[in-house]
C-alpha cells in the first residue's frame, strides 16, 4: 500500500478474473507449497499486475525517488469454503519503499498487508482489523528475496475460511538446489499471463490507505518472515560474514538464478546499481532504547538501529542488539576489539580562577584525544587555553578522565564504559575544592560516532577554582573510583588529592597539597529487554594510574595522559591484576588484543580489519583485494581497519544510503533563468536560449556563434532546445561541453557507462576509453583566466588573487584555493585523478603554469599543465623511490631525492639532460627546495643515526650541513621567497621550525603537532599536511598558532602540499636568459651560474664551465 502515480506514462494497472486450467493448477501449486496440508482446488483467481509503476510526489519533492519504478502482482484464488491471497515479487522489482502522501502528510514508508471492511450495526460502526506484513525499508527490501511459502518472492496467506484472521504460510526453506528448481521449471512452464486480456486500470493516482485511526482498529503484525532456528536454511554468517544470529536476516538472502519465482509475466527488469557499502573506522551499532508505542516492535523493522557489526534478537517485549566476536560496544554502537580510538569535540567555559572578580571565558575550542585500547590510555589535548587558566586546570585530569574509563582495560566479567554506554551519554559532575569551598560544575555529552568515525563529545565548565602559580606543576597519584550501576545511570564519588610545585625561586621550589571532592552522575538509555546485559556486575572499580598532566604555554594547550583499568573492588594485590593485559604492560601492537590467559601469560591478535601475529599487525587494504567493493561510480578508501566507499563528483548516496546515484544539478538553479540546463551523468551543462549569448552562467540578448561542440550536441538532441533527459533513445550518445562551449576533456556514454578522452576538436584519445564506473584522468584543455595582481608584500597588504594549495592524496592531486590569508575549503577540489598511482612529492613552475610529482609505485615523475592536457610522464627509467621534488622556474630545471637510490638529481623540465648531483652522504633523503634567485638549494635526511637539513648551490658545489641538532624525522621542507626563510616539519621532535640559512639561531613556530609529512608557505601562513589528522594544517608564523585546518571529504594520507602562485616570485639569476650561454643544463650560484653536461654524453658536443 503506498500512493502512487500512473500519469503520463508512469507505469499501468491491469486486472482480470481467470478460471482457466492452467491459471487454476498455478495458483494452486503456489497454495499447497505454503500449506501442504490443504487439499485446496481454486475455482477462480484474480489477477492484479502493478506494472513500472512511479511513487507520487509533489512537483520537485524528491528527485532521487522520480525515475524508481515497482513492478508486483497480487492473486486471489477462491474456492466454495475458503480463499487464498499470493503476493509475487521478481527480483530487482521493488525500486522504491516509500512514497510522499496524498493527504500532504509528508513522506510515508510503503505498507505491505490487509484490511477488512468496517462493519455497520443499527448505532454503531465496528472497524475491521488490518494485519500488516511488512512497513518499513529492510522488511520491503527482502520481499523478493524471502518467502513464507518455500520460494523466494512468494508469498502466501489464507484469508477466508471459518477464522477472520490471516493465516501466513510457514514453509521457511527457500529452495536452492538445482534439481529441485529444474523440477518446479517443469511442472510450471506456462506462466499466468498479466499483460493480455486484461482490463487496463487508468486512473490518475492509485492510492491506497486506511480511514480509522489506529486506536480503533485490531492490530496484527507480522514479521518479514519470523522463522524458527530450526527453519533456517543458511545461516547469517554464511551471507553477511557474520555470525547467526535469530532475526529474519538469518534466512538466506540469495536469489537463485536458475529458478526464479513462478510468475504472472511482467516486464524484465535491468540490474539496479550494486549497494555501496560505507564502513567507517567505528561503525553505528545499536542498543535498544526504551519504547513507548503501542505497536511491538522487533527486529524485523528495527534492524537499522544496531550496528553493521551486531546482532539483533527479540524479546516478548522488544529486541536487543549486541556485537559480534571481534568488537566491542553497546550493540547500537561496536569498534573493533584493540583498534585506537580517536575522540573530538569542543570545550566552552566561565571559569573564576582564585579571588579574580573577573571569569576567563572561552568557547569553541578544540578538544582531541587518541586511547591505545589495548592499554587502556588515553591522551587528551584542549587546544587555546589562556594562561590564566591553563595551570589551575591542571588538577581535573577527570576532564579527559572520562574517554579513559569508556576504554578502559575490561577485566573479566566487567564492562567499560563504552560497553555499557556505546558512546551515548551524559556526564554531569560536581567538583568541590576542600578548604575555599569553590566549585566547578562539568557537563558533558557524548553523541556517539560521527561520520569519519570518530567519537564526538561537548564539554561545559562554570563556576570557580583555586589558583595554581605560572610555570608550577602538578603530580596526581594513582587512584580508584568506584562505579555504581542502576536502571540507565552511572553515579561515583571520591576525593582525589594532587601536589603542586610552584617555580623556584631562590633555588627552591615550594610544594603544598590540595585537594577536591568529585561526584558525577552519567545518564544513559539501555536495553531493557535483556537480563544479561545487567550481568556485569552493579559496583566496578575504576583504577586510575600513570597520570600525567601538563600546560604549556607556548602552544597553550592542556594536556592529559592516564592509563585505565575496570574491574572488582581490590586493593591492586590480587593475581588478576597482575596478567599484563590488565596492567598495559603487554608487548602487543597497538591494533592489536591482548587475550589474557593463565597466570602471566597472555596472547596477542591483531584486531579485525589488520593480519599479523599480534606483536605486529599490518592493515588490511580491503580495496585492493575487492577492487569490486564499492560498485559503479564510487571509489573505495582504504582506512586503518576498515574502508569506506565514496560517490564519485557528480554522483551522492541514493535513498537507501549505498547505491550512488546522478546529482541533477539542474534542479538546483545552477544555469542563467534565460538557458537550458543538460544533466549527464556525474555533470551538468547550461545553454542559452535561442536569441541570447553567454556562457549558460550569465546570457545576454544578441546571438552567439556556437561551437562545435554545441552544434553536435544540438544534433544529438534534436533541433528545438528544451531537452528532457527522458526522451533521449537508449544508446544515443550526447556531447558534453563546458561553460564556454568547448567539449568536456572526459566524455561519458550514458547508457553504456564508458568513459573516454577528448582532444580540442572532440577526437578520442586511443588508450583512454574506460569501462563502466571508472572515469579516466582526463585533464582540461581550457583553463580559467587568472586575475594577476601587484607584486608586493603579502602579510601586509591583499594578495594577489589565483593562487592555490597543490597537494597529494596518493592518486589524486587536489587544490585548494586561497583568499588572502585564508583557504577558500568550499572551493577546494581534485585537480587530478591518477588512480594505481602514489602521488607523493609536488612541485609547481609558475612560469608555465606546470604541476610536477614524483610517484613511487612506477616509480616516475610526470608533470601536467593547468590549461588542460593529458599528464605526461617525462622520467620513467633509473628511478627506485622519487619522492622530493624541486622547481627552478628560472633556469627551467627540477632537482628530486631518490630514498632508495640514496641520490639527488637534476634534470631539464622535460625530463632530459638528467646529472646526479649527489650520491654520497645520503641516506634517507626525502625533502628538497630550491632558492631560484639566489642559486640555494636545500633538503633533508631523515636518517635515523643522523638526521640533517644540507645546503648546496644549486650546481652541488658549495655542500654543508645547515641543521643537524635536535632533529628526529625532518619530512617537509620550504623556502619563502619574500621572507627568505626556510622552514621544515619533523614528525619526531613534532615541531615546525624556521630560521634564516643566512643567519645563526632557529625558532620554534608550534610544538605538539601531530605527523607531519610535507610543509609549504605563503604570506604570513605556513600550511602543512599531517598523516594523523588527514588535513591540510594552516599555521600563523608571526604568532605561531594553528588558525585553520581541512580535511577532505576523502579520509586517507595527505603527501607533499606546494604552493601554486598566481605570479611567479619577482627575480632572475644568471641562467634566465638565454639558458646563461649553456649547451646543456645551466645551473645557478650566489652571484653566477656553471654549465654542467649531462650524465652519459659520450659523442655530445657539450662544455662545462663555471
Amino acid at each position: 500500500m503506498a500512493d502512487l502515480d500512473t500519469t503520463d506514462g508512469r507505469g499501468n494497472v491491469y486486472y482480470r478474473e481467470d478460471s482457466s486450467s492452467d491459471v487454476l493448477q498455478l495458483a494452486s501449486d503456489y497454495i499447497k507449497r505454503g500449506f501442504p496440508e490443504t487439499t485446496f482446488d481454486p475455482s477462480s483467481v484474480v489477477i492484479v499486475t502493478w506494472k513500472l509503476v512511479a511513487p507520487y510526489q509533489a512537483p520537485g519533492e524528491d528527485h532521487a525517488l522520480e525515475e524508481k519504478r515497482n513492478t508486483f502482482q497480487a492473486v486471489l484464488a477462491s474456492s466454495d469454503s475458503s480463499s487464498y491471497a499470493i503476493f509475487l515479487y521478481p527480483e530487482d522489482s521493488l525500486q522504491f519503499y516509500s512514497t510522499y502522501s496524498k493527504n500532504d502528510d509528508g513522506k510515508i514508508p510503503a505498507m505491505v498487508g490487509f484490511s477488512q471492511a468496517s462493519t455497520n450495526y443499527y448505532f454503531w460502526e465496528k472497524p475491521g482489523s488490518y494485519n500488516v506484513i511488512a512497513n518499513d525499508e529492510g522488511s520491503i527490501r527482502n520481499l523478493h528475496k524471502s518467502s513464507n511459502a518455500g520460494k523466494q518472492g512468494v508469498w502466501v496467506f489464507e484469508i477466508g475460511s471459518s477464522s477472520d484472521s490471516i493465516v501466513p504460510a510457514k514453509i521457511s526453506n527457500v529452495l536452492e538446489s538445482l534439481e529441485a528448481n529444474q523440477q518446479d521449471q517443469k511442472m510450471t512452464s506456462k506462466p499466468f499471463m498479466a499483460d493480455y486480456g486484461s482490463t487496463e486500470i487508468r486512473q490518475q493516482y492509485v492510492t491506497s490507505s486506511t480511514d480509522s485511526t489506529e486506536e480503533d482498529q485490531h492490530h496484527v503484525t507480522y514479521s518479514v518472515p519470523q522463522l524458527a532456528a530450526e527453519d533456517f536454511l543458511t545461516s547469517y554468517q554464511d551471507v553477511t560474514g557474520t555470525p547467526s544470529t535469530e532475526s529474519f536476516y538469518s534466512h538466506q538472502d540469495f536469489p537463485t538464478a536458475k529458478a526464479p519465482p513462478r510468475q504472472f509475466q511482467v516486464q524484465q527488469f535491468p540490474p539496479q546499481q550494486p549497494q555501496v557499502i560505507d564502513v567507517e573506522e567505528f561503525d553505528e551499532t545499536g542498543i535498544v532504547f526504551r519504547y513507548h508505542t503501542d505497536v511491538q516492535q522487533t527486529c524485523a523493522n528495527n534492524r537499522h538501529q544496531c550496528s553493521v557489526h551486531a546482532v539483533c534478537k527479540d524479546y516478548p517485549n522488544g529486541f536487543c542488539c549486541s556485537c559480534i566476536a571481534g568488537y566491542k560496544g553497546n550493540g547500537r554502537q561496536c569498534v573493533a576489539e584493540g583498534s585506537p580510538q580517536r575522540v573530538n569535540g569542543k570545550v566552552k567555559g566561565r571559569i573564576f580562577v582564585g579571588n579574580n572578580p573577573v571569569p576567563v571565558i572561552f568557547e569553541n575550542t578544540d578538544l582531541h584525544s587518541y586511547v591505545v585500547m589495548n592499554q587502556g590510555r588515553a591522551y587528551t589535548a584542549i587546544s587555546t587555553i589562556p594562561e590564566t587558566l591553563g595551570y589551575s586546570l591542571l588538577p581535573l585530569a577527570s576532564i579527559g578522565g572520562i574517554i579513559g574509563w569508556m576504554f578502559a582495560v575490561e577485566q573479566q566479567g566487567y564492562k567499560n564504559g563504552f560497553s555499557v554506554t556505546g558512546g551515548e551519554f551524559t556526564r554531569q559532575t560536581e567538583v568541590t575544592f576542600l578548604g575555599n569551598n569553590e566549585k566547578l560544575v562539568i557537563k558533558q555529552r557524548f553523541s556517539g560516532i560521527d561520520e569519519h568515525g570518530h567519537l564526538t563529545i561537548s564539554t561545559e565548565m562554570e563556576g570557580r577554582i583555586p589558583e595554581i602559580p605560572s610555570g608550577a606543576s602538578v603530580h596526581i597519584e594513582p587512584y580508584t573510583e568506584l562505579y555504581h550501576t542502576s536502571s540507565s545511570v552511572i553515579t561515583s564519588s571520591s576525593t582525589r588529592e594532587y601536589a603542586v610545585t610552584e617555580p623556584e625561586r631562590d633555588g627552591v621550589a615550594s610544594t603544598y597539597t590540595g585537594a577536591y571532592q568529585w561526584r558525577q552522575t552519567i545518564s544513559f538509555d539501555e536495553c531493557i529487554h535483556d537480563d544479561s546485559h545487567h550481568a556485569a556486575s552493579a559496583t566496578q572499580q575504576l583504577s586510575v594510574d600513570s597520570v600525567f598532566v601538563l600546560y604549556n604555554r607556548d602552544e597553550q594547550i592542556l594536556r592529559y595522559a592516564m592509563s585505565n583499568s575496570i574491574g572488582p573492588i581490590s586493593d591492586g594485590s590480587a593475581d588478576i591484576n597482575r596478567n599484563p593485559c590488565y596492567t598495559g604492560t603487554h608487548n602487543c601492537d597497538t591494533n592489536a588484543i591482548c587475550r589474557p590467559g593463565t597466570g602471566n601469560r597472555f596472547l596477542c591478535e591483531c584486531s579485525i580489519g589488520f593480519h599479523g601475529d599480534g606483536k605486529v599487525c599490518y592493515d588490511i587494504d580491503e580495496c585492493s583485494e575487492q577492487p569490486a567493493l564499492c560498485g559503479s561510480n564510487a571509489v573505495c578508501n582504504n582506512q586503518p581497519g576498515t574502508y569506506r566507499c565514496e560517490c564519485v563528483e557528480g554522483y551522492q548516496f541514493g535513498a537507501d544510503g549505498r547505491t550512488c546515484v546522478d546529482v541533477d544539478e539542474c534542479q538546483e538553479g545552477h544555469c542563467h533563468p534565460d538557458a537550458f540546463c543538460y544533466n549527464t551523468p556525474g555533470s551538468f551543462s547550461c545553454q542559452c536560449k535561442a536569441g541570447y549569448r553567454g556562457d549558460g552562467f550569465r546570457c545576454v540578448l544578441g546571438e552567439a556563434e556556437k561551437t562545435k561542440c554545441q552544434r553536435e550536441r544540438e544534433v544529438a538532441l534534436g533541433s528545438g532546445g528544451t531537452f528532457f533527459p527522458r526522451e533521449i533513445r537508449v544508446g544515443h550518445f550526447i556531447p558534453q561541453c563546458d561553460e564556454h562551449g568547448h567539449y568536456l576533456p572526459t566524455q561519458c556514454h550514458s547508457s553504456s557507462g564508458y568513459c573516454w578522452c577528448v582532444d580540442r576538436d572532440g577526437n578520442e584519445i586511443d588508450g583512454t576509453r574506460s569501462g563502466p564506473g571508472v572515469r579516466p584522468p582526463c585533464l582540461s584543455t581550457a583553463a580559467p583566466p587568472v586575475v594577476i595582481g601587484p607584486s608586493v608584500r603579502p602579510d601586509t597588504v591583499p594578495l594577489p588573487p589565483g593562487t592555490h594549495l597543490l597537494f597529494a592524496q596518493s592518486g589524486k592531486i587536489e587544490h585548494v584555493p586561497l583568499e588572502g590569508n585564508n583557504m577558500k575549503k568550499n572551493g577546494a577540489k581534485a585537480l587530478l585523478h591518477i588512480p594505481d598511482k602514489v602521488v607523493i612529492g609536488v612541485a609547481y613552475d609558475c612560469t608555465d603554469k606546470m604541476v610536477y610529482w614524483t610517484d613511487i609505485s612506477g616509480p616516475s615523475i610526470s608533470r601536467a599543465s593547468l590549461h588542460g592536457g593529458e599528464p605526461t610522464t617525462i622520467i620513467k627509467t633509473d628511478l627506485g623511490s622519487p619522492e622530493g621534488i624541486a622547481v627552478d622556474h628560472l633556469g627551467r630545471n627540477i632537482f628530486w631525492t631518490d630514498s632508495q637510490l640514496d641520490r639527488i638529481e637534476v634534470a631539464r623540465l622535460d625530463g632530459r639532460q638528467r646529472r646526479i648531483l649527489f650520491d654520497t652522504g645520503l641516506v634517507n633523503p626525502r625533502a628538497i627546495v630550491a632558492d631560484p634567485m639566489r642559486g640555494n638549494l636545500y633538503w633533508t635526511d631523515w636518517n635515523r643515526e643522523a638526521p640533517k637539513i644540507e645546503t648546496s648551490y644549486m650546481d652541488g658545489t658549495n655542500r654543508r650541513i645547515l641543521v643537524k641538532d635536535d632533529l628526529g624525522l625532518p619530512n617537509g621542507l620550504t623556502f619563502d621567497p619574500y621572507s627568505s626563510m626556510l622552514c621544515w616539519v619533523d614528525a619526531g621532535t613534532k615541531r615546525l621550525e624556521c630560521m634564516n640559512p643566512n643567519q645563526l639561531g632557529r625558532r620554534k613556530i608550534v610544538e605538539g603537532i601531530q605527523y607531519p609529512f610535507s610543509v609549504t608557505s605563503y604570506g604570513k601562513n605556513l600550511y602543512y599536511t599531517d598523516w594523523r589528522r588527514d588535513a591540510v594544517v594552516a599555521v600563523d608564523r608571526t604568532i605561531s598558532i594553528e588558525k585553520d585546518n581541512f580535511q577532505p571529504h576523502k579520509r586517507s594520507r595527505l603527501y607533499g602540499i606546494t604552493t601554486a602562485f598566481a605570479q611567479c616570485p619577482g627575480g632572475h639569476n644568471y641562467c634566465t636568459v638565454n639558458n646563461g650561454g649553456c649547451t646543456h643544463l645551466c645551473l645557478a650560484t650566489p652571484g653566477g651560474r656553471s654549465c654542467r653536461c649531462p650524465d652519459n654524453t659520450v659523442g655530445v658536443d657539450c662544455i662545462e664551465r663555471n
